[in-house]
Formats: structure tokens, C-alpha cells, sequence
């Protein structure tokens, strides 16, 4: 499948500020799970950014801005090819050690109620985690309470995308519970941020999901919202220990905060 993706976002820094930088994580990676064949980050002072990976292998933007006045605007557009690999990733080349995704933060504490009946399960890694995924959508399940996409697009801020089932928590909540349940049950995992493209069960927009470790198949992708691993319609963009670590933009000074633009993501021709 091959996705069209346009996101929109700005942020304002504090009046009289003499200097700003941007952090940007809003550069995809070609891997097993998809090809990025273009991609552009259009912001002001873009062209002499600084680019790099981070400890977690994300690509970074760092850019500055001289005495920065008024809304501060980033655009992002791009086509993606996606490939079906029911949410294996594997062991891609220059990651960090899978042990450092074992590290609980203050957003990922889980309540023992969730994870406890698999502690000294007898079945399989994967079995377990399937299982999980589930069990955190039912700990959420309220059948009146259509869940919103919602993820943490940039630092503190929330973003909502759609409605998906019947669930009433955001996507950033049940992945923060599934990653806090599995490294409580001593299995690494992480946060992953990108784009979905709609179906019958999702709109389309900014996403949020998990990826747990296998010592046979590597890293798994577990969609909590839609309850699948990940599949073609997913977009693969940035990963950290949980939201805040893969934010797509924050701003120092932060200013007035995010503002959290339109995103399109649609199935290209």
C-alpha cells in the first residue's frame, strides 16, 4: 500500500524570546515494514538544522531560530509504501539494546490488576502479549464511550484523530498500560508513534501504538485502540520509553504549547 501523509503543526515561543529551537521527530526510517519514497519537513530555519539519530535510533531535527516572532509553523509531506508483516519488525540494524525498553517511567505504570494473571504463564512470549493487548482494552471497555485516536503529538499535548471502538481511553493510554504490564512481566517495550489510514474500523490520522520484544521474532507491534498488530495501513514514525520521549515536536522555550494542525493520511493511487 502506498500512503499520502500531510501534518500540520505550529507552536508560538514566549514574546521577547531571543533564541528558540525546535526538536523535531517528524522523519519516518525505511525498514522491513515500509519504504519512505519521499518525505519533507518544511519549517522556518529548516535548511541549516541540525540532523542526527538518537539514543533510541530516531532521526532528529534540531532547528534555531533568532529572536523568533509569532506562530512558528512546521508542515510535513510524504508518501510512504507499507508492507504486511502482521506487526514483525524484527531486530533492526543500530537500535539500542532491547533491555534499555525495560525501564518503567512515570507514565508507564500499569496496575498489577492487568498484568498479574500472566505472571509464570506457561505459554509463549507472543501468546502472552496477544493476550495482553486484549486484556488492556477490556480493563477501558465502556460501550457508550466511543474512543477518541488520540496520542501525545507533541510534549504534554494531546491530539485526537477519530473515532475507533468502544473504548474509553485514547490510544496514548492503552499503549502506555500494555507497556507498562509487559516490562512489569520483564519484557521489553516501547512507544511508537505514526500514521494510520483509514478502514472501517479507524479514521485515518496521527496514531499511537506498542512494539514488545520476542527473543525469536524481535520487536512485535500491538495496536491496542484497533486490537491488531500493526498492518500496511500503519505508518511507522518515532519511538521512545512512552509519550513524551517520542513526541513529534517540542519547543525550548515552550511558550504557549503546541497547536496541533490538520493531518491527512490517504491511500495514494
Amino acid at each position: 500500500m502506498r500512503i499520502a501523509i500531510t501534518h500540520q503543526l505550529s507552536i508560538t515561543p514566549p514574546a521577547g524570546s531571543t533564541n528558540a529551537v525546535l526538536h523535531l521527530l517528524l522523519t519516518p526510517q525505511s525498514g522491513v515494514t515500509q519504504t519512505v519514497e519521499s518525505w519533507s519537513v518544511s519549517a522556518a530555519g529548516i535548511g541549516n538544522a541540525a540532523r542526527f539519530a538518537d539514543a533510541f535510533g530516531n532521526t532528529v531535527h534540531l532547528v534555531n531560530q533568532a529572536r523568533p516572532e509569532g506562530e512558528w509553523s512546521v508542515s510535513v509531506t510524504g508518501v510512504v509504501k507499507t508492507f504486511d508483516r502482521h506487526g514483525v519488525l524484527g531486530r533492526p540494524a543500530g537500535e539500542p539494546v532491547p533491555a534499555l525498553y525495560k525501564r518503567l517511567t512515570a507514565l508507564t505504570k500499569a496496575p498489577v490488576t492487568l498484568y498479574s494473571k500472566f505472571r509464570g504463564s506457561k505459554d509463549s512470549r507472543l501468546d502472552v502479549l496477544h493476550a495482553l493487548m486484549a486484556r488492556v482494552a477490556e480493563q477501558y471497555a465502556a460501550p457508550e464511550a466511543p474512543v477518541q485516536m488520540q496520542t501525545q503529538g507533541a510534549a504534554g499535548q494531546s491530539q485526537s484523530q477519530g473515532a475507533a471502538k468502544a473504548v474509553a481511553a485514547t490510544a496514548m493510554d492503552l499503549t502506555h498500560s500494555f507497556i507498562g504490564a509487559a516490562r512489569a512481566l520483564d519484557i521489553p517495550a516501547r512507544y511508537v508513534t505514526g500514521y494510520v489510514a483509514g478502514s472501517d474500523e479507524n479514521e485515518p490520522g496521527f496514531h499511537a501504538w506498542a512494539e514488545a520484544f520476542d527473543e525469536h521474532l524481535g520487536w512485535i507491534g500491538f495496536d491496542c485502540l484497533l486490537q491488531v498488530c500493526p498492518t500496511e495501513q500503519h505508518v511507522r514514525l518515532a519511538v521512545g520509553l512512552d509519550a513524551v520521549y517520542a513526541t513529534s515536536l517540542r519547543g525550548v522555550p515552550a511558550g504557549d504549547g503546541v497547536k496541533l494542525g490538520a493531518v491527512t493520511v490517504d491511500v495514494a493511487e
